[in-house]
């Protein structure tokens, strides 16, 4: 960032008067969206958001299908929930973190934003994390879902009997319910370890030092999630997993593989379409198992222990998928790109900018390495639409993530971008969470 924007984002321009108020920038980082209200925009169909009391079962359904929704709703009446409707991405954001619902459906296709973008936003928010979260959507991208935290996926067109499960399963999900952990560890040391990093206030812990017994443990048990160590004496972890699967099916556990053990690359891989979580031991893995653990568990974060808290809040400050990763922002106002650099570098990521479209242009030609792109729309002599279109006709950047900033919410302006070959789009004032869980999204691609 040049020398002449000071650490308030304001820049000096010729003419102005050294004493004169600066012009706010147009891209602030924007407050937490908790507060706003929950008639943030019309409702789909008539629900109970006003009739919502202390001890309520809730169903937050985040669905833009007005037929489907009331399907959803029906089906969730009958399981005696309350139900709240959000048609878009943003409605249904920030209605989670105020009413904070017993349980979510999400469908991935949505007008506003991509539902996966949702789900990491929920699934990053200490408030929101614990609730559980079903996807419900004609998309077939079950796996990443279910890896990013979702309790369960069901595919369009869904059954009538299918919707009556998931709801079965999301009124089970009830915080105050004893979460079931079972831990496949054969080392004694290891086994008392991994339930002294977990803790058992919330937490019933089941250990099983075999393939045999772990599976014994599945028939007799329904388990919110599994710890696996790889090194077992009767089978390997893999053959393990595969074996679970066969028996179990969909209502598998999450698997989270907790190994010393050095894989390959081909190991690796295997084990990432069969597991949601891989952690190989070292200094920092007790935090990212507590971390992992609380996830897929749907533990209240609030409620842990200070100390537990304390080592979540360490883990969660550092993002693999951002940390080192270099991003463009292209904009013409300096104090935006100064707003949106300052809290980017707070993830450890590496900001270049440019301040027009052409001048991005030279810049992809001049450097590399770049992992994905914040593009505003506005911009004289080369808007962003055209610089977008300019950048995808370059063959080294065809499928580069770019993320189009414009500056208010219009209908068709999602499209226009996409359009354009942006990759998706977020409005102005940027919420710092949703570009975080964007960049996440696409950066996992």
């Amino acid at each position: 960032i040049p020398d002449s924007i000071d650490r308030t984002g304001a820049q000096a321009r010729p003419g102005e008067a050294s004493g004169e108020a600066p012009r706010q920038p147009a891209v602030a980082v924007a407050e937490p969206v908790a507060e706003a209200p929950a008639d943030i925009e019309p409702d789909l169909i008539a629900d109970d958001r006003t009739n919502l009391a202390e001890g309520d079962a809730v169903l937050l359904i985040i669905e833009d299908d007005r037929n489907f929704a009331y399907v959803l709703a029906d089906c969730a009446r009958e399981k005696n929930f309350k139900v709240v409707v959000a048609g878009t991405a943003g409605a249904g954001i920030a209605l989670a973190r105020r009413i904070k619902p017993t349980a979510i459906t999400l469908d991935l296709h949505l007008p506003d934003s991509d539902g996966r973008v949702v789900l990491d936003v929920l699934k990053h928010d200490p408030d929101t994390r614990h609730i559980p979260v079903h996807i419900i959507s004609v998309a077939a991208e079950g796996e990443r879902s279910l890896h990013m935290g979702a309790v369960s996926f069901l595919q369009k067109p869904v059954t009538r009997e299918a919707l009556a499960e998931a709801l079965s399963v999301a009124a089970d999900f009830a915080p105050s319910r004893m979460r079931r952990l079972l831990i496949v560890e054969d080392d004694p040391v290891q086994q008392q370890s991994i339930c002294d990093v977990i803790g058992n206030g919330d937490v019933e812990s089941t250990v099983a030092g075999t393939a045999a017994a772990a599976l014994e443990a599945l028939e007799k048990t329904r388990f919110d999630c599994l710890v696996l160590d790889l090194g077992l004496p009767d089978q390997s972890g893999i053959d393990l997993i595969r074996e679970i699967h066969r028996r179990h099916g969909l209502s598998s556990p999450p698997v989270i593989v907790y190994t010393a053990k050095a894989l390959t690359r081909r190991e690796e891989t295997e084990l990432r379409g069969l597991s949601e979580a891989i952690i190989v031991k070292d200094v920092r893995s007790p935090e990212r198992l507590l971390d992992e653990t609380a996830l897929f568990l749907h533990r209240v974060q609030a409620k842990l222990p200070a100390a537990k808290r304390r080592m979540l809040e360490r883990v969660q400050r550092d993002d693999a998928l951002l940390s080192g990763r270099k991003v463009l922002i292209v904009d013409d106002d300096l104090r935006n790109i100064f707003a949106i650099s300052t809290a980017l570098e707070n993830y450890k990521m590496l900001v270049a900018y440019a301040e027009g479209g052409r001048e991005a242009l030279e810049k992809l030609q001049q450097e590399d390495g770049f992992s994905a792109i914040l593009m505003d729309v506005m911009m004289p002599e080369m808007d962003g639409y055209e610089a977008t279109r300019r950048i995808r006709a370059m063959p080294a950047y065809a499928k580069l993530p770019i993320i189009m900033v414009t500056a208010k919410a219009m209908r068709g302006d999602r499209e226009k971008c996409l359009a354009a070959g942006a990759s998706d789009y977020i409005t102005k004032p940027v919420d710092m969470d949703q570009l975080r869980s964007l960049l996440r999204v696409w950066l996992y691609r």
